[in-house]
């Protein structure tokens, strides 16, 4: 959870109390400046609230009590929402109370109250091995850039990266010759990840061929190593829908999505053998809490432990 940081000499913005649009445009511009967090995250927390100021309507937020406050978790299941996205919500609320706090508007913060949801590790959907090269070949010579798709899904499953990174990812970051890319996480953190040699050759193939055409239709030379038809950088939102077609072209699930992927390469590790420091490196994860709803997902791996180190195995 984030706690943000308090800095004496900033100046306080000049709001009512009461007026909650404003206070929360504040705390986006407090995380993006203080407490440095990605503009993704940014985003999540000012969606989370939105549908928090759609709920308070014309109702001061400093005059809230905590029964009008579970009220709004009512409200949140009243608008179907999953579990983990309820628990997200309140912990944006819990976020906003905090900074209200922070700035002397709320003397304390009810938030806090509010009982969260265990967010129970749901176990993600993962991929068998199998299916993992069915999906990585979908790209065929019919589709426009088959080249730089076969590249993205590569990169999907050989690094573990979100969908945001690799939008992000440049050219320059990427060592073949010393097959690892150099990653821009959450919060701007950088980490170094292994390139097998079917990526490496994919991403070869893409930079040979395709990318030269796609940068030469941009107006400036492009730093990105992934381009639209366009020449320009390959949005994140657009490697969903890659995803999605040939997720759909392969015969997989259709709640597959980039993150799927993530999934799968974090699950594969452990199954192997990797340690789940290792793992949490590799993801990028600041809290190993983090990584360890991975060892709940192949239950073969711990009965192989467990058979290797249980005397009465």
């Amino acid at each position: 959870m984030i706690r943000p940081r308090r800095k004496l000499q900033r100046p306080a913005p000049q709001y009512r109390g009461d007026d909650a649009t404003r206070w929360c445009a504040a705390l986006g511009d407090y995380l993006r400046s203080e407490c440095h967090l990605a503009e993704n995250s940014v985003a999540a927390y000012q969606r989370d609230l939105d549908r928090f100021r759609r709920w308070l309507g014309d109702r001061p937020v400093t005059q809230l009590t905590i029964r009008e406050l579970s009220d709004f978790v009512g409200f949140l299941h009243d608008e179907q929402l999953a579990p983990a996205s309820i628990a997200r919500h309140l912990v944006s609320v819990k976020l906003f109370y905090r900074y209200l706090q922070l700035e002397g508007v709320v003397r304390d913060n009810l938030a806090e109250l509010l009982g969260s949801q265990r967010l129970w590790q749901r176990v993600p959907h993962v991929l068998s091995p199998g299916m993992v090269d069915r999906f990585l070949a979908a790209p065929g010579r019919g589709d426009p850039y088959w080249r730089r798709d076969r590249a993205l899904l590569e990169l999907l499953y050989a690094t573990g990266c979100r969908a945001s990174e690799l939008s992000h990812l440049k050219a320059a970051d990427v060592q073949l010759g010393e097959r690892f890319c150099l990653c821009q996480g959450k919060g701007n953190k950088q980490r170094l990840v292994p390139l097998g040699e079917a990526a490496v050759a994919a991403i070869e193939d893409y930079l040979r061929e395709e990318r030269p055409l796609l940068a030469g239709r941009a107006a400036a030379s492009p730093a990105w190593l992934l381009l639209s038809r366009g020449g320009r950088r390959l949005r994140r939102e657009a490697i969903w829908e890659l995803v999605k077609k040939y997720a759909l072209r392969s015969g997989m699930p259709t709640s597959i999505s980039p993150h799927t992927l993530r999934h799968s390469f974090a699950t594969h590790l452990l199954a192997g053998g990797a340690d789940l420091r290792q793992v949490q490196e590799l993801l990028g994860h600041a809290n190993i809490a983090t990584t360890q709803i991975y060892t709940h997902v192949d239950i073969s791996r711990l009965q192989k432990v467990h058979r290797q180190y249980h005397p009465r195995a």
